[in-house]
């Protein structure tokens, strides 16, 4: 396989939060030359490696990386079931003799209490007083702030038109999701990013981080945003597989320099 057809392999496995590793031999003949394997960010072999090294070919690498899309994807969409037919019972045969009494009547069971219904997940701006949850909400992300300057920070941006927003549950803050439009010289139309999107642990898989997204593309859409943006840190693969579900594709790279 060619150099450019293993870094297409190479991104490929980026995109799915993996590692392409070659080969180090370079002698044709030799039993690893031509070999690849898959590891995770922290190097942990997951397809195609031993102790030694790579040990499988690059079309069972490629064959790997399209089946395991193929699963997450699967994964993420709600397919309904059909039931069986049941066959039609077959009708009982009238005994030769006289037929017996019909059997009496049985009492109706009392009916069962209704559940309660779920309570469901809102969305709404973020507000002064959520300060101390959003805190508590970023630091699953790594950030180290504290609830003045999530204040203070919230109010420079509502008093631009930009508040942020905010997922709740039972009353509790379990979601956030940050938003900006800006100016670019190079763009017709405004550009709306993403800016964080974080849900807590025990709230997730009850569709409150595509509600935030959906929330955020519309109100963005309303400041006349031409297109949206989102970055996210290299090591998060689950948040990569949402937003390819979510419909967004990774057009670039992103750089950062500390000042």
């Amino acid at each position: 396989m060619s150099d450019e057809k293993l870094d297409e392999l190479a991104e490929s496995a980026r995109n799915r939060g993996l590692k392409l590793v070659r080969s180090r031999v370079r002698t044709p003949g030799k039993r690893r030359f031509g070999k690849v394997g898959l590891t995770d960010p922290r190097g942990k072999a997951v397809f195609g490696m031993d102790d030694k090294g790579p040990t499988a070919k690059p079309e069972e690498i490629e064959s790997y990386l399209r089946n395991l899309g193929a699963k997450d994807w699967g994964a993420s969409l709600g397919v309904a079931v059909l039931p069986r037919r049941r066959k039609a019972a077959k009708p009982d045969r009238k005994p030769a003799n006289d037929a017996a009494p019909p059997p009496r009547a049985k009492a109706a069971p009392a009916p069962k209490p209704k559940p309660k219904p779920l309570p469901k997940p809102e969305v709404r701006d973020a507000r002064p007083g959520d300060a101390a949850q959003l805190v508590e909400l970023m630091k699953l992300l790594g950030h180290d702030v504290d609830a003045r300057g999530v204040r203070k920070r919230m109010a420079s941006l509502a008093a631009g038109g930009m508040p942020q927003l905010v997922a709740t549950l039972n009353g509790k803050v379990v979601g956030l999701i940050g938003i900006h439009a800006m100016v670019a010289i190079h763009r017709a139309k405004p550009v709306g990013r993403i800016t964080i999107l974080v849900v807590a642990e025990d709230s997730r898989d009850k569709g409150i981080g595509r509600m935030l997204a959906e929330t955020a593309e519309q109100r963005l859409k309303k400041l006349g945003c031409g297109m949206v943006e989102v970055t996210s840190n290299d090591r998060l693969a689950r948040a990569h597989a949402f937003y390819r579900h979510m419909g967004y594709e990774r057009t670039s790279m992103r750089f950062m320099k500390s000042l």
